[in-house]
């Protein structure tokens, strides 16, 4: 489904990644996994468009988006859910998943499929995105990027600081996917939720691929968790 291909990027004149490549197949769930400032987040930048790449490919179904302008590549079918959720705070949450909406010209029966995975945000239609609780907010960044129908989605921590109720929300939100034929990137620092959660785990060290092996295998031997994330 999507293919990540020898990504060099970075900001400006510091580079962050040097050659990182992966795959993500439909109905599967990879986490990228790595210590602090390894180059999650700018992998999933990169593949946005929001971070262009120096070198190297991103290819969707078999099509180069890495060449894309960032404000492209939601409409190819990439959901995206940054950390620190990035919503329009004055905007309402009817609006913030209009916006979601628009952008692959989606409609009310999607808005509907989304809103039954998240009830709790039908009571909050006409409420600002900026007053909602952590968890909401949360729970309205990741219904925004569903109201793409997305093909491929990426989350970022996205159960970063949320109460145990929230954390198995996204959970299930994560396993609907799946089962629905989307191809899930995480990035996620909570080991129990990578191994309960994921298909594979790919590596990230020091802005480099490193091993990537299934969750069976982690489970069973966790060296490579010891060696790359220090647990």
């Amino acid at each position: 489904m999507l293919q990540v291909d020898g990504i060099e990027a970075g900001y400006g004149p510091v580079k962050v990644l040097y050659g990182v490549g992966f795959d993500v197949r439909e109905g599967e769930v990879l986490c990228l996994l790595g210590r602090n400032g390894a180059g999650k987040t700018t992998t999933l930048k990169t593949i946005m468009g929001l971070v262009p790449p120096e070198a190297g490919t991103v290819t969707l179904a078999g099509e180069v988006i890495s060449a894309l302008p960032a404000h492209e590549v939601p409409g190819r079918g990439i959901g995206y859910v940054p950390q620190g959720r990035r919503l329009f705070s004055d905007l309402t949450v009817a609006e913030n998943l209009e916006v979601g909406l628009m952008t692959r010209g989606k409609g009310k029966s999607t808005r509907e499929h989304v809103l039954e995975m998240f009830p709790r945000l039908r009571e909050r239609l006409t409420q600002r995105a900026g007053t909602l609780s952590g968890g909401e907010q949360q729970m309205l960044a990741t219904a925004r990027a569903l109201c793409l129908e997305p093909r491929v989605l990426l989350l970022d921590e996205p159960t970063e600081g949320l109460q145990p109720s929230m954390i198995q929300l996204i959970r299930e939100t994560v396993e609907t996917m799946r089962a629905e034929g989307v191809a899930v990137i995480l990035v996620e620092q909570r080991i129990e939720a990578v191994l309960s959660l994921a298909d594979r785990v790919a590596f990230i060290e020091n802005g480099r691929s490193r091993e990537i092996v299934t969750a069976t295998e982690l489970r069973a031997d966790d060296t490579l968790l010891r060696k790359y994330v220090g647990v």
